[in-house]
């Protein structure tokens, strides 16, 4: 029987609110502002520049099928934002993202929401942003999925911590994610069909990969390393990958490095007490294929709840 988290949330509208699991659990988006319900959009919405989204939102597409194309949305030093149950494809342009986070954004939740088919990346979180959760999100049709980190030079990103469980990476080239000096938690994710390597660990990164489904189609190499050299430093570094019940099918090679310091991987129990999570299984890639991404599910009533 496959637990899922987040059995309440569509109970209410603001019941999203702090719910999160992981890094970005605190995060209440608009929890105490006013509700502005757009009744005069649907379908596919272009944008020709990026969606701005300020300080304490929630961007709620439940009981609606909103589809963003030409650019997406910016998160440009902010936080408490929520973004739920929307489509992203077709993002046009150099450095063109479905979800940019950046720079110094803090508590963002990003949930059931389906992203193919940008210019650059589906969902970048750079320049000292964290305290994040990606959750039970679809990722397709794309090449550089995932970029947590900027580059070797923004030792700032040090900080970065990302949650991200219960997502789907359905034959997305590379960056499930690729990880540059933070800290990434990956738990319950079903990742298949990747055209390079599923995860990647650069510049002095640390990932925790716990009750994973890994399967390959022709590449095999589940983990990859890359080295760079921090501005900071002298000795270039890769970064380190701890695997705990992971599960590698049709020929998945995990190649984990060994020897090299797995033991100094965080535990993610040293930041959040609890997680939903099992044991990885044909029942949670079946769920999986079902309830990440977009979902057509109603728009629940808006009552409003203390925090």
């Amino acid at each position: 029987m496959v637990s899922l988290p987040y059995a309440h949330v569509d109970s209410c509208l603001r019941a999203l609110a702090g719910q999160a699991e992981g890094f970005g659990r605190f995060a209440i988006g608009g929890l105490h502002g006013p509700v502005y319900f757009v009744t005069n959009l649907s379908g596919t919405i272009h944008l020709s520049s990026y969606l701005s989204v300020s300080s304490y939102k929630t961007i709620d597409g439940r009981g609606q099928r909103i589809k963003l194309t030409g650019k997406g949305l910016r998160l440009k030093e902010c936080e408490h934002v929520i973004i739920c149950n929307l489509e992203f494809e077709g993002g046009r342009g150099h450095d063109v993202d479905g979800i940019q986070i950046k720079p110094n954004s803090r508590h963002i939740w990003i949930d059931r929401c389906s992203l193919r088919d940008y210019d650059d990346g589906l969902i970048d979180i750079t320049r000292q942003s964290t305290d994040i959760t990606v959750s039970r999100c679809y990722f397709t049709q794309h090449d550089k999925t995932m970029l947590i980190g900027a580059d070797p030079s923004h030792v700032g990103d040090r900080c970065i911590r990302v949650t991200i469980h219960h997502c789907l990476f359905d034959g997305t080239r590379q960056r499930h994610p690729r990880l540059r000096f933070g800290k990434v938690h990956l738990y319950n994710n079903y990742t298949r069909n990747w055209g390079i390597y599923a995860v990647c660990a650069s510049v002095e990164s640390q990932i925790y990969s716990q009750c994973n489904i890994y399967e390959a189609g022709q590449k095999k190499r589940t983990f990859e390393y890359y080295t760079e050299k921090a501005v900071d430093k002298l000795e270039a570094k890769s970064g380190l990958i701890r695997s705990e019940g992971d599960i590698f099918l049709k020929g998945a090679q995990a190649q984990l490095l060994t020897g090299v310091g797995e033991e100094c991987v965080f535990h993610p129990s040293e930041y959040y007490p609890t997680w939903t999570m099992e044991a990885p299984s044909d029942s949670l890639k079946q769920i999986l294929q079902i309830c990440a991404g977009w979902q057509s599910i109603p728009r629940p009533a808006d009552v409003m709840i203390a925090n």
